[in-house]
């Protein structure tokens, strides 16, 4: 009987906005079920998974033998510097802070060339991302909220393009006001915003201050955009 790969919910986002017949490449695959998911699916026609250690590797080839899956190259590399631009259409991103994400992008300036499709899932620090991907000829096409283990993370699909975003998308999303997940999101990065200023608030430097009234100009955002959400029509949870 074959063993049955089930995604998490993370996961199966990106699983879910991956096109029919892609060359795929996961990045930092770890496991590699996402891979070894899309191979089983028959929906990718080509697939590289890659990470930065060799144990993480080691597992993912392991994970590909467990499935009975072939065909997935396996590569040992420092985000997409072992990729070729013309070997994948399709990237996936996941599992790591959005800071870090944004510095593998930095480094492979060829994926905003038009031709590829970004599949991004910041653990942290999805406002650096967003802000990022704005600032260099990103543009996100659409973005969803997935809850895994009682906690929220946001899954963006980007691809070449303009989008500028002011600094209350960066932090509440750009896409996503139609998600039936928002409200909760943005309360969550409300409370954190809040916190942050009550605590620059408690220093006396002028930059801090400079901080705090930057960060307020950004909660009134917020708070417009969950005002959005609450008016809009949606999908029901």
């Amino acid at each position: 009987m074959t063993k049955r790969l089930e995604l998490t919910p993370r996961l199966r986002q990106l699983a879910d906005w991956v096109p029919q017949g892609a060359a795929f490449a996961d990045v930092g695959t770890d496991h590699a079920y996402l891979p070894v998911w899309l191979v089983l699916q028959g929906r990718v026609r080509s697939c590289i998974a890659c990470d930065l250690r060799p144990m993480p590797l080691r597992r993912a080839r392991e994970t590909g033998r467990l499935y009975g899956v072939s065909g997935i190259q396996f590569r040992l590399c420092d985000g997409l510097g072992g990729i070729r631009p013309e070997e994948a259409d399709t990237v996936a991103i996941a599992g790591m802070g959005g800071e870090n994400i944004a510095a593998i992008l930095s480094r492979a300036p060829w994926t905003a060339d038009g031709a590829h499709t970004l599949l991004l899932q910041p653990q942290s620090r999805a406002e650096v991302l967003r802000r990022f991907l704005s600032e260099h000829g990103y543009a996100i096409r659409r973005e969803a909220l997935v809850r895994e283990r009682g906690r929220l993370y946001p899954v963006m699909e980007a691809v070449a393009g303009e989008m500028p975003l002011t600094p209350g998308q960066c932090c509440g999303g750009a896409k996503l006001l139609n998600d039936p997940l928002a409200d909760q999101y943005l309360i969550e990065t409300i409370l954190r915003l809040q916190g942050a200023v009550a605590g620059l608030n408690r220093a006396s430097d002028p930059e801090s201050r400079k901080r705090a009234d930057s960060l307020r100009d950004i909660l009134t955002e917020l708070l417009f955009m969950r005002e959005e959400w609450r008016h809009g029509d949606r999908p029901a949870n």
